[in-house]
């Protein structure tokens, strides 16, 4: 057996055994030295597709994993909303195979900012994850126009407060229920997947970050794409807070600051709360996202080879 196969089949069997925490440990992966020659080597940035009517659009192919192999491009694309996409960004999503958008927005979330726009041959999954009610009081706040409204809903930390709930929820029942079952039809897929909530930074983002450690990419890779919201993010959203102020709307916008990024915090309150209820990545796999044995390996197949 060569060298590449014996890996292969190392990490395959460190993948099937996760839910005794074999692949991944309570904070960070851990892998026995002798699977892999060397660690691996950390993505500089993702692939992005570039569209006009969405900012926070990548695949997530590339990214280096406990083999050295690396995941494997046009299977998973993360994005924000595809409601107010061109006809050219759904041409250009057109080209990449997408078999499937699944819509983690909430029903209030849709009405307001309009269905998505799928490109041809995709069928639209809605599948909504609960996030908190931060979406409904920030827009309630911003809808006052009342700059003292505004302070007592968003000031003095009560944004960052709504945002940790937020991460705190991802590891209620339904909704873990409803990542897991993104993870399983990714799985099962012959083709591209896309997900998003609105931003594509919390539920996108914590979906993303549970599906490549889950995959065998290192916790500070995954954490890497985590935080590439707030790059790709930060023109647009800056321009936001640039029109709310302009418009007379809000006299401090920089309030929805917290509301608008994503941060190490607030990745970490999920990862605390996981740890906490189910003691390990592992464990969390298997108990809290309801993925067996197989279906791991299979991702791992899927996004891997």
């Amino acid at each position: 057996m060569n060298i590449k196969c014996f890996v292969r089949l190392r990490i395959s069997m460190l993948v099937v055994t996760a839910a005794a925490g074999a692949l991944l440990g309570g904070g960070t992966a851990v892998v026995p030295s002798q699977a892999v020659a060397a660690p691996p080597i950390m993505r500089a940035e993702a692939t992005r597709i570039t569209l006009q009517g969405a900012v926070n659009v990548r695949d997530i192919g590339g990214y280096a994993t406990y083999t050295g192999d690396p995941t494997k491009a046009g299977k998973v694309i993360r994005a924000d909303a595809l409601g107010k996409l061109t006809d050219a960004d759904v041409q250009k999503l057109g080209t990449l195979g997408i078999k499937t958008v699944i819509d983690f927005r909430t029903q209030a979330e849709v009405g307001a900012q309009g269905a998505d726009r799928v490109p041809a041959g995709a069928t639209a999954v809605a599948r909504p994850i609960s996030d908190a009610g931060m979406y409904l009081k920030m827009v309630q706040a911003i809808g006052s126009k009342d700059p003292a409204v505004q302070q007592a809903a968003l000031g003095d930390g009560k944004a960052e407060q709504m945002m940790r709930d937020t991460y705190l929820s991802f590891l209620s029942a339904d909704s873990m229920a409803k990542f897991g079952q993104t993870i399983k039809d990714i799985a099962a897929s012959n083709g591209a997947t896309l997900y998003h909530c609105t931003a594509g930074k919390d539920r996108t983002g914590w979906m993303t970050y549970v599906m490549l450690r889950a995959a065998g990419v290192p916790e500070s890779i995954a954490r890497q794409d985590y935080l590439l919201s707030n790059q790709y993010r930060s023109a647009a959203d800056a321009a936001q807070r640039a029109q709310l102020k302009q418009a007379g709307i809000m006299q401090n916008p920089d309030l929805l600051i917290p509301l608008q990024v994503v941060s190490d915090e607030y990745l970490n309150t999920a990862v605390d709360q996981m740890n906490q209820q189910f003691g390990d990545f592992g464990n969390f796999l298997t108990k809290g996202l309801g993925l067996d044995a197989a279906t791991i390996l299979k991702l791992h197949r899927t996004l891997v080879g």
